[in-house]
Order: C-alpha cells, then sequence, then structure tokens
C-alpha cells in the first residue's frame, strides 16, 4: 500500500504522457531521477526528508512506471529533452537534480545543454563511464549474467511469487528489499491476460536504453553547476547467493568485484575528479548501489549540507 504523502499526476511532455509524484515542501526544486529500471516512487520514504527546506519532486522516465512506453525515444537527446520540456510545462526556472544510476547520463548531458536551469547535481552512484576499456573488459568477465539465473524458466502468477523469484536470484536488491521498494517494483510489472506476472517494460526499450547507455560520451567536463556525487564500492559480498551458488563461484564473484570491476571503478572515480574538479566526492566502501535506502543516514546528510551550502 501507498503511504507516501505525496500528489500523483501525469504531464503531457514531448508527445507523450510522464508521470511524477509531488511531496511539496517550501523553498528551491529538489527533483529526483530514478535508475533503469524504477520510477519516481523510489523515493518514496528518501524524498519525504527534504521538504523542510526544499519543494520536492520525482519524475518517472518514459518506459518506465506509469509513464508511456513508447518505442522509441530512448536516445540521450530525447531523453534530455523529456526532462527540459517538463520543467518548462512545471514553470521550472532554476532546480537542484538528484539522480541514480541512469540518471547520470542525463544529468550530465542536461548540464552541458542548459546550465542556466540549474542550481546543483547531485549523482547518486551515477557517474559512470561506460565507454572506457576498462568498462568492456568488465563486461566480458562478469560471470553473474550466468549464475542469476535459478527459476529464470519458471512463471509467475501472482507480484509476491515474482518479488521472491527476484529477491533469491539478486542478493543486492534483497538486501535493500522493503516497502519502499515493493511499492515501486508494483508500478514495474504488468499482468498478462493469462495472469502471469511480466516486466512492464519491453526488450525493445531495454535494448534501446542499453544501447544509450553504452554509447554515451559522459559531457562531465562541461559541468558548471555546484555537484555532489557519490561513488559506491561495491566488493562482491552483495551479489552472493549461498543458496544457488558453490564455493568455487562465489570466489569467482568475489574476485571479479576485486579486479575487474574495481579497475572500472577506480577509473570512473579518477575521471570524474579530473573533470568535475568543483564536485564534492563521497566514495562508500562496501556498499550497495541503491546508496540513498542501504546508506540513507549518510547520503541525507552529505546532500542535506551540500543543498544548503
Amino acid at each position: 500500500m501507498d503511504t507516501s504523502p505525496h500528489r500523483s499526476d501525469i504531464l503531457e511532455v514531448n508527445g507523450i504522457h510522464l508521470h511524477y509524484l509531488d511531496w511539496g515542501g517550501r523553498g528551491p526544486v529538489l527533483l529526483f531521477l530514478a535508475g533503469m529500471g524504477c520510477n519516481a516512487h523510489i523515493f518514496d520514504h528518501f524524498a519525504t526528508r527534504f521538504t523542510d527546506n526544499f519543494h520536492v519532486l520525482a519524475l518517472t522516465r518514459r518506459g518506465h512506471g506509469e509513464s508511456d512506453h513508447p518505442e522509441t525515444g530512448y536516445d540521450i537527446d530525447t531523453l534530455t529533452q523529456d526532462l527540459y520540456l517538463f520543467l518548462d510545462k512545471m514553470k521550472i526556472e532554476r532546480a537542484f537534480i538528484a539522480g541514480h544510476s541512469l540518471a547520470g547520463i542525463e544529468m550530465s548531458h542536461f548540464a552541458a545543454l542548459h546550465p542556466e536551469r540549474l542550481l546543483g547535481l547531485v549523482y547518486l552512484d551515477a557517474a559512470f563511464y561506460r565507454t572506457l576499456p576498462e568498462f568492456k573488459t568488465m563486461q566480458a568477465t562478469n560471470p553473474l549474467p550466468a549464475l542469476q539465473n535459478p527459476g529464470q524458466n519458471v512463471d509467475h502468477y501472482s507480484a509476491q511469487d515474482y518479488f521472491t523469484y527476484i529477491n533469491r536470484t539478486f542478493p543486492s536488491l534483497a538486501a535493500i528489499w522493503g516497502s519502499v521498494m515493493e511499492q515501486q517494483s508494483l508500478h514495474e510489472i504488468t499482468v498478462q491476460p493469462d495472469g502471469k506476472v511480466v516486466d512492464r517494460m519491453s526488450s525493445a526499450i531495454e535494448s534501446g536504453l542499453n544501447a544509450t547507455l553504452s554509447s554515451y560520451e559522459p559531457e562531465d567536463a562541461r559541468i558548471q553547476a555546484p555537484t555532489l556525487s557519490f561513488f559506491v564500492n561495491q566488493d562482491g559480498t552483495g551479489f552472493i547467493s549461498r543458496e544457488t551458488m558453490t564455493e568455487a563461484q562465489q570466489a569467482q564473484v568475489l574476485d571479479y568485484f576485486q579486479t575487474a570491476r574495481l579497475a572500472w571503478f577506480q577509473r570512473c572515480l579518477e575521471l570524474f575528479r579530473l573533470n568535475v574538479q568543483h564536485a564534492k566526492i563521497v566514495e562508500i566502501p562496501h556498499g550497495n548501489h541503491y546508496c540513498f535506502i542501504k546508506h540513507e543516514e549518510l547520503v541525507f546528510d552529505e546532500m542535506n549540507k551540500f543543498l544548503r551550502a
């Protein structure tokens, strides 16, 4: 049950309908953007902590949640235009934007094109460089796709059965699963005529987003706005499943995180420091990608100091 004290609405933007949540509050606008496969409801709890000093909203991008799911428009220019036109429709001249994961490319491109519309940027483990050689090595050596598949060919006929499967398959999600994650996930599934529960996002949309992620060349050097960036160093322990992985497979996962993934993480951190020299960077060791949930107090304290500076 959705108990977050927000207003939920739909706005026609760029020829489609986009869903957003508005928690109210007084002060400058703070707009949250979710990561891939998530929607505005992922911030149902976290967003409420900022309403004393900010007008807090969250936008659900196309292809997610209650927003329209057109088969096209997942290139970086269209995604960023959606954001720009949303702010226009809402009559928001300038805003702080805080984005998780996938949202990092939208924030960086928006900052390059429309610096005058920004009060500041907060990257919630979102400052990634996916065109690096280290990323390609990481993808090529990642053992998880072959291991995270127990029950993948089993159909599910209730949301709870589906979520149980997700939690068993992805321990890193199980670690942050709760009422907020469950509520947002209810908006990312649909029930087919035969009663089967499936992801609402089509494979075409997922492919379009992944193509954009893998091809986007970060424009971080053009960021002028005040910037706070959280970098989560995941050590692999959160991806271990003692239920479905052998000891050898567990060791393989840990080795991957401590070698290939660590090399990419360190390179991303190095490049962001170089490209955005005015940024405040907060490293979270042994962390979870959903840092605003798993490490809520740390992220809130750092964001609160940054936003009110």
